[in-house]
């Protein structure tokens, strides 16, 4: 189940791809016998929830979807084997830092009231999910969320877990969205990619993308953002040490660990990569979607 399960980063709510009577015969094909039924019920226990579809009529299904998904599981299942790192990447929603209402209840003895023009800033978490170790390492950001702050979070990810964590590893799996500021389509994101990580630590890093609109079933969603989500559910977010506090004191009954970290540094919009400086790169995408799908190597 655990590359075919997806779930709602602010509820928690699981859910999957596969039906019961799919997962009742896989697990008849290795000799466990169960109905139907019972496999709902584990799901139940499990935190899994049924999901309504819902009808989109403006958006055609994506015919590669399906084969993304699978390139993806096979992609895990290689490295993870393999013993190499795979992590799942993403921005958590912007946050007003300052006496704001925030969703969820809590027991409080004063109501809490919206002055925007009160705000200390905003928050911007930027999560890198270690989905072997179970642990999340977020740094927040108080500017904007560009190619060059994913980028960053990565590589600090990297010099302060993952090499450790990993000290024969020359390879290393990411798992991100299509879009945001380490989308498919980003050169910036490919350009820091090689410079900043790739070159720098000797590191060969391979990026698999989520189909568009299927962020849910990126990891970090519903195994990290969901719970910290729900750590501060109802609490307003009144300062950055607070913000940093309900990140780090996050726990699961599987054993999350959460790492956070303020990251201060000014990271200016619209830095543009020309065609000649893609072209330096030492990037080479997959026979399978290449455009999902890519290695960058160090030079």
């Amino acid at each position: 189940m655990k590359h075919d399960t997806a779930g709602d980063p602010v509820s928690g709510i699981l859910w999957t791809r596969r039906t019961t009577e799919k997962v009742a015969d896989e697990l008849a094909s290795g000799g466990i016998e169960v109905c139907p039924n019972t496999v709902a019920k584990l799901l139940k226990e499990l935190g899994y929830r049924l999901k309504v579809n819902a009808k989109k009529l403006n958006r055609q299904k994506d015919p590669g979807r399906d084969v993304q998904f699978a390139y993806i599981a096979a992609m895990r299942e290689d490295f993870s084997q393999a013993g190499l790192p795979v992590v799942s990447i993403d921005a958590k929603h912007r946050e007003l830092v300052g006496e704001f209402k925030n969703a969820g209840t809590t027991w409080v003895t004063e109501p809490d009231h919206d002055f925007l023009s009160d705000a200390t800033g905003v928050a911007l978490p930027y999560g890198v999910y270690d989905i072997g170790a179970n642990e999340a390492c977020v740094s927040v950001g108080t500017t904007h969320d560009t190619p060059d702050f994913a980028v960053d979070n990565l590589a600090r990810w990297w010099a302060c877990h993952g090499r450790h964590r990993y000290p024969e590893a020359t390879e290393l799996l990411v798992l991100a969205d299509s879009g945001g500021s380490n989308g498919a389509r980003c050169r910036a994101w490919k350009y820091g990619l090689q410079h900043r990580i790739c070159d720098r630590y000797s590191l060969t890093v391979t990026v698999c993308h989520y189909p568009s609109g299927a962020s849910k079933w990126n990891p970090i969603e519903h195994r990290a953002f969901s719970e910290i989500q729900k750590n501060w559910a109802g609490r307003p977010l009144t300062d950055y040490e607070t913000v940093l506090n309900y990140i780090s004191t996050t726990r699961t009954k599987s054993g999350l660990r959460v790492d956070a970290h303020l990251v201060q540094l000014n990271y200016p919009t619209g830095v543009k990569v020309s065609d000649k400086e893609m072209k330096d790169l030492s990037l080479r995408p997959h026979d399978t979607q290449p455009n999902r799908n890519y290695t960058i190597s160090p030079r």
